[in-house]
C-alpha cells in the first residue's frame, strides 16, 4: 500500500490488520505517557483492539474521509500519524500523531507531519490543516509551532483523559501561509 520514505531510515505507510501486533506493543510500552494526554490507550487493552482501530481508518480510507499511518523508524513502528477527517466542502483537515516512548526525540514527528502537510496542500488541494493539542502537552505543542501554525483558539474541557479534563488548544495553518514557510 501508500508508502513514503522521509529519508533513509524513516517511512510513513498506510496502517494494515498485520501491523496491528506491532501496533499494540508500542502502545503498550507506552501507556503511561501517551494516556496522560490522550484517551485512546486507555481503550486499547488488546491486540483486537488495534485491529479494530486499524480496520475503521481503512474504511475511512476507502470513503475518502482520512486514515492513519504508521511512522517507521529502522523498520519498526515508532508510532502514528493520520488525517483525522478530510472536510472536503470546506478543504481542510486535522492532523494527529502520536509516537512511543522509546522513539522521541528523533525528529520524526516533524519529519511525518511536514510530509502530511506537503500531501495535504500539494496532493489533495486542502486549504487548512489544522492540529489540536492537549494545552498541557509543550512538546506536542511544539510541532504546529514550528511549522508557523497560528494559535485559533482553546477549547475548555475538551476531553476527560487519565482522571482529569484537558483543554485543547486548536492550531490552523492556510495554503498559502505554508507556501511562505515550508520548513
Amino acid at each position: 500500500m501508500y508508502k513514503v520514505n522521509i529519508d533513509s531510515k524513516n517511512h510513513l505507510s498506510i496502517l494494515e490488520p498485520r501491523h496491528a501486533k506491532e501496533l499494540y506493543q508500542v502502545i503498550d510500552r507506552s501507556r503511561e505517557n501517551l494516556g496522560k494526554w490522550l484517551s485512546f490507550p486507555e481503550k486499547t487493552n488488546k491486540v483486537e483492539d488495534s485491529v479494530a482501530f486499524i480496520e475503521k481508518s481503512l474504511i475511512r480510507l476507502s470513503e475518502n474521509n482520512g486514515y492513519w499511518a504508521g511512522i517507521w523508524h529502522n523498520g519498526s513502528i515508532a508510532g502514528s500519524i493520520g488525517f483525522l477527517y478530510i472536510d472536503w466542502i470546506a478543504r481542510k483537515t486535522e492532523i494527529g500523531y502520536w509516537l512511543g516512548d522509546s522513539f522521541t526525540g528523533k525528529g520524526l514527528v516533524t519529519k511525518a507531519v511536514k510530509q502530511f502537510i506537503d500531501h495535504s496542500f500539494n496532493d489533495l488541494d486542502l486549504r487548512k490543516v489544522e492540529i489540536n493539542v492537549a494545552s498541557k502537552n509543550l512538546k506536542s505543542r511544539v510541532i504546529p509551532e514550528r511549522f508557523g501554525f497560528t494559535q485559533e483558539g482553546t477549547i475548555r474541557n475538551y476531553e476527560y483523559v487519565n482522571g482529569e479534563y484537558q483543554d485543547r488548544v486548536i492550531y490552523g495553518l492556510l495554503k498559502e501561509e505554508w507556501k511562505s514557510t515550508a520548513i
